[in-house]
């Protein structure tokens, strides 16, 4: 093998390289000496190649989808995972790391056994001090590999309780510090793996919790989320996460995350030291988007609305939105009730969980007063029927528990397809009519028939105007113009009778 030191590669270098990675992963490998050696000879090969453009990962990744496609891991998966995991553990230099970090995350992807065998081998404290040893970033890509690593591995594996304990103060707000660091670029690479890494932990938390509380014997000792801590006592100098994961709600379209963010904004409204966390204009467009996402979301996305639901209610109640004037007061009690299947042809008849949620939201005090007024000048029914409530007070819980929430999951990669999209292509719901043909039809109604008109114009309904002097007294109207027959025609007078004269 050509040594080629640590000088920039020349195009020729460069090619030599490829050729030697081919012929490394590809070679027969009949015992686990030779497998091992050809795997060092990747790791050596790879640390090289990466040096050549010091603001990209792509020659890694391409090395490693090369061994991932060779005959060499197709043939030996299971040594050549445990080998390469058991490198993870031991490896401290930045080239071999990257190539390691590369390998297993697209190796993970793409077999749903990876990540949890990284788990049982401890890989997870592992990459915890790997991050908090590179807090300098003079390797920002492999930093940046390493969290997006820990976040593929945590959404789809449940933590070690005593893994998730070894999280501390610390690590969060370095994680924190790192999004107010990043620039205002929403692109730029550090915003959504870091961000990403501090929902899946959150979702960490409350999973621990629900099983604290379902079997305190489990949890000995209480165990704290250092996300909500972090954001009760330092919220104000971490205010840019708060942008980003509206943001990122706004944005995202894959299931499992917009459940993560939705978990998270959960537990900040339901918590009194956050419960002005976020700015306020960012609230107006938290909840635009939620009101969007109700009515957009297909009927098979159930447990994602009533996620949705279970976060409107103390964004309404707790926040800055409480305040007058109400943002978008209107257009909430009309999302309302179309949720409740009232006469819409696009909304199946309502669930009774969406029923209770949508119930709770409904007695947000400043809703009900909304609701009192329109019934007070006269709109009593409307209001009835924009809010009428036909389950009894058993039936509903004047309480989310933390578990509602947590336990909602989705397998990750899920997208979030939209109703309008979905209408179309929906196999058993080919007969139902889309929005265009409801439209279409509501449209061509039988019209209303014409008011009949007098000969001269004037609506027989029609009442004649009365006008008021400067005296207060009513005038009666001005008589009309005379008639106007047009030229008459000249008529011949008879003749006159002759004078008999006397």
């Amino acid at each position: 093998m050509a040594d080629f030191g640590e000088v920039a590669l020349s195009p020729e270098a460069a090619e030599r390289l490829w050729t030697e990675i081919s012929e490394c992963v590809s070679n027969e490998c009949d015992t686990h000496g030779s497998m091992d050696d050809a795997l060092r000879a990747w790791l050596n090969l790879t640390s090289k190649l990466r040096d050549r453009d010091p603001d990209s990962q792509d020659d890694v990744l391409s090395c490693a989808q090369m061994l991932l496609e060779s005959r060499l891991f197709q043939s030996n998966k299971d040594y050549v995972r445990t080998q390469i995991i058991h490198s993870l553990l031991q490896e401290d230099e930045a080239g071999p790391l990257h190539a390691i970090a590369c390998l297993l995350f697209l190796d993970g992807r793409h077999d749903d056994s990876t990540f949890p065998h990284m788990m049982e081998n401890a890989c997870f404290p592992r990459l915890l001090e790997l991050i908090n040893g590179r807090r300098d970033r003079e390797d920002p890509r492999l930093h940046r590999l390493l969290l997006q690593l820990m976040y593929e591995m945590s959404r789809v594996e449940r933590l070690k309780l005593e893994d998730l304990m070894l999280v501390d103060d610390g690590f969060i707000h370095h994680l924190f510090r790192i999004i107010e660091g990043v620039s205002d670029d929403v692109q730029d690479p550090y915003h959504y793996p870091t961000i990403r890494v501090l929902l899946v932990l959150n979702e960490q938390y409350m999973l621990a919790s629900t099983d604290s509380v379902a079997d305190p014997s489990a949890s000995p000792a209480q165990l704290t989320n250092r996300i909500v801590k972090c954001l009760s006592l330092h919220g104000p100098l971490f205010r840019t996460f708060g942008e980003n994961i509206i943001l990122l709600l706004n944005r995202e379209t894959e299931t499992s995350l917009q459940l993560l963010i939705l978990k998270l904004l959960y537990l900040l409204f339901t918590t009194k030291a956050t419960y002005e966390y976020f700015y306020t204009n960012d609230l107006r467009v938290l909840l635009d988007v939620i009101i969007r996402n109700l009515m957009d979301l297909p009927d098979e996305k159930i447990s994602l609305r009533h996620t949705y639901l279970r976060v409107m209610y103390p964004l309404l109640a707790h926040t800055q939105l409480n305040q007058p004037p109400h943002y978008k007061q209107d257009e909430v009690l009309r999302v309302l009730k179309i949720l409740r299947g009232s006469h819409n042809a696009h909304f199946a008849p309502a669930d009774e969980t969406t029923l209770r949620l949508v119930d709770r939201v409904t007695k947000v005090k400043w809703l009900e007063e909304a609701t009192e007024a329109k019934e007070s000048s006269g709109q009593a029914e409307v209001a009835r029927k924009f809010l009428g409530i036909s389950l009894s007070p058993s039936q509903y819980a004047s309480s989310i528990s933390v578990g509602d929430v947590a336990g909602v999951m989705e397998r990750p990669g899920v997208q979030t397809p939209s109703r309008h999209a979905g209408d179309a292509g929906a196999g058993d719901a080919s007969d139902a009519p889309s929005q265009e043909e409801v439209v279409a039809a509501a449209k061509t109604k039988k019209p209303s028939p014409a008011v009949p008109k007098h000969r001269h114009g004037t609506p027989f309904a029609q009442k004649p105007q009365v006008h008021v002097n400067g005296s207060g007294k009513k005038v009666p109207p001005k008589a009309p113009p005379p008639r106007r027959f047009g030229r008459m025609k000249t008529v011949e007078q008879p003749p006159a009778e002759p004078t008999i004269p006397e």
